[in-house]
């Protein structure tokens, strides 16, 4: 880029900044509306790359219940983060780092060490200007990083990099953070920085009034802190009134066109196409004065699919046995996989939520009936990961359920093991089977600690990040109708290799696993030592679809290539498994896959 209008002089920086804040209550959408205007950017020729600011001061999300911040993305260095990287990385399809979340903890950590070498020289360390200072520094540094995408190819460094403030304008927490983004808008210059503000336009009572009052008091607190948005986003049922956009206008002081409506719509994937609708992508043109590069964005397939799940008539019922049930956030990525799952197959999801512990004998008889009955009337079951005692009882007899009820079954992290503790109790008759995460002095431990981990620190010392899994080679053929391979080693495209994201303490016991394959629940799928198991699965002659992983397959999950354990199970669960299988077995004998089976895309 050249210089021109540039500050002293300097040449202008290859990246271009679009920071959003958000006002009046949490929750309103900030990560789904960063998502997608980057994926507009993107459908416009445009490489971006995005950060997540929490003010939290935990160092990361890793130690937080799911209850207190909804789930913990895991991602491929294996950072523990917010969730709403997760809408990033499966709106833009990259791979983001630890480094794309900051929080008040890293930042404190990073000052505090500097601190301690006297990189200050001496200086009396402030707020401002050396968090501010440290705050700006990460951002720029992150921005140039180039971002990989998904399937391994690496990318260039970004023409836009967005910025998502967590929380709402006014909270002290979040301060720090405003006046970092007050200074480095003047740091890169204001023609390289936006400023998006996403707020609530309530309707009140029976009049139906659009009220614009609460976005008119979020502005206000913005620009008393000295940042003034240039386009406004508002979130509300129905559309913006042309009244409202105009009120908004006057009061918050921004051109009619910069005020944005994205009202509830029939889906998520419709928020890019809304905002092309009104404009944006020409908006931020003319701001970063880019008007002859920012093309047209072209989301056909984007629109496409936006639109056939729209069209979705049919519906496959699956069960999420958890114990996070009141907390939908908690269990955000798997939902998220079960509906990429779903579409892929022609269906809607209809999510039935059942609590662990209802099914657990010290329940109600009432709940337990009911817990029971919900298990009985769906086409499938997942039962997700999770840490601690409570609820584990009743995702064994949730496996146990599945297991002789012939149930399509799913389980990750802690649902895997507990479908070989389960295994080990009713069909190898070992009573006293379990796990040492939940009884330390167990006699038959089946689930151990890993040697490696350390026990006296929680933060960032499980096994973490992108692992390497080594599938098991299965014969081709049939046993009667039955397609007689690994549902594993068919569902990855009988890659040898596969490569998913793990967040685990504990293992299956290495000296039981001869026990377990001899009666029949097989692991096909070891880590690259062969001695730690991450697949496990009962034959289709035995079960329709029985299948455990100790990875967390819901991190990588994109809406056009759904996770292949979770497209499994739905397949399973429509009765479409057969039909896949024997395609890909038929594909696998004309063209060997060798690339890791994430780059498969399912059609």
């Amino acid at each position: 880029h050249s210089a021109e209008g540039a500050p002293n002089g300097q040449a202008k920086p290859s990246t271009r900044y679009i920071a959003v804040t958000g006002g009046v209550v949490s929750g309103l959408g900030k990560g789904i509306t960063i998502s997608s205007i980057a994926r507009m950017l993107q459908a416009s020729g445009f490489k971006v790359t995005s950060i997540k600011i929490d003010p939290y001061l935990n160092t990361d999300a890793g130690t937080m219940s799911p209850f207190e911040h909804g789930e913990v993305f895991v991602l491929d260095d294996g950072g523990e983060t917010d969730l709403d990287l997760g809408n990033y990385e499966r709106f833009l399809d990259i791979r983001l780092t630890k480094d794309h979340n900051i929080t008040t903890g890293k930042v404190y950590q990073s000052v505090l060490s500097k601190e301690r070498r006297g990189d200050y020289l001496g200086k009396t360390v402030q707020v401002v200007p050396h968090l501010t200072q440290e705050i700006q520094d990460w951002i720029e540094r992150v921005a140039q990083q180039p971002v990989t995408q998904t399937n391994g190819t690496p990318g260039d460094v970004p023409d836009f990099c967005l910025i998502e403030v967590g929380g709402t304008v006014g909270d002290i927490e979040s301060m720090v953070f405003l006046e970092a983004l007050r200074q480095f808008q003047f740091r890169v210059g204001m023609d390289n920085f936006c400023l998006v503000h996403v707020s609530l336009v309530p309707v009140i009572g029976s009049v139906g009034e659009q009220k614009t009052k609460p976005t008119q008091h979020g502005v206000k607190e913005l620009r008393s802190l000295g940042l003034s948005p240039d386009i406004i986003v508002c979130r509300a049922a129905d559309r913006l009134l042309k009244s409202t956009q105009n009120k908004i206008s006057v009061f918050c002081h921004v051109h009619p066109s910069h005020v944005l409506s994205v009202h509830d719509c029939a889906n998520i994937y419709h928020v890019p196409l809304l905002l092309v609708e009104q404009g944006l992508h020409t908006i931020l043109g003319q701001h970063f004065g880019m008007e002859s590069s920012m093309r047209d964005p072209d989301l056909t397939a984007w629109s496409n699919m936006a639109q056939r799940v729209d069209e979705f008539s049919e519906k496959v019922s699956i069960a999420l046995v958890g114990k996070y049930t009141g907390l939908q956030d908690s269990y955000l990525s798997v939902i998220k996989s079960l509906r990429h799952s779903a579409y892929a197959c022609g269906r809607n999801l209809d999510l039935v939520w059942v609590e662990a512990s209802d099914l657990e004998l010290g329940s109600s008889d009432e709940k337990r009936s009911k817990a029971y009955e919900l298990l009985r009337s769906v086409q499938g079951v997942v039962v997700p990961g999770g840490f601690g005692v409570r609820g584990v009882d009743g995702k064994i007899l949730a496996a146990k359920f599945c297991r002789e009820h012939r149930i399509p079954y799913l389980g990750i992290c802690l649902g895997f093991q507990v479908m070989v503790i389960e295994f080990a109790r009713n069909v190898l008759g070992v009573d006293k089977a379990d796990s040492a995460e939940f009884d330390e002095a167990c006699s038959q431990p089946f689930v151990v600690f890993m040697p490696e981990i350390d026990r006296e620190h929680m933060g960032g010392t499980m096994r973490l990040g992108a692992r390497e899994t080594r599938l098991k080679d299965e014969p081709f053929g049939k046993s009667g109708s039955v397609p007689n391979c690994g549902i594993a080693r068919a569902m990855y495209s009988f890659a040898d290799r596969i490569s998913e994201r793990h967040r685990h303490r504990y293992e299956v016991n290495p000296s039981k696993i001869d026990a377990i394959q001899s009666q029949g629940l097989t692991f096909t799928g070891k880590d690259d030592t062969g001695t730690r198991m991450e697949v496990a699965e009962l034959s289709r002659e035995t079960h329709p679809f029985y299948l455990g992983v100790q990875y967390h397959p819901e991190f990588k999950s994109r809406p056009i290539r759904p996770s292949p354990p979770f497209h499994g199970l739905v397949l399973a669960a429509t009765g479409q498994l057969d039909d896949f299988m024997e395609k890909q077995m038929a594909g696998a004998c004309t063209k060997k896959k060798v690339k890791l089976s994430s780059d498969v895309r399912w059609q």
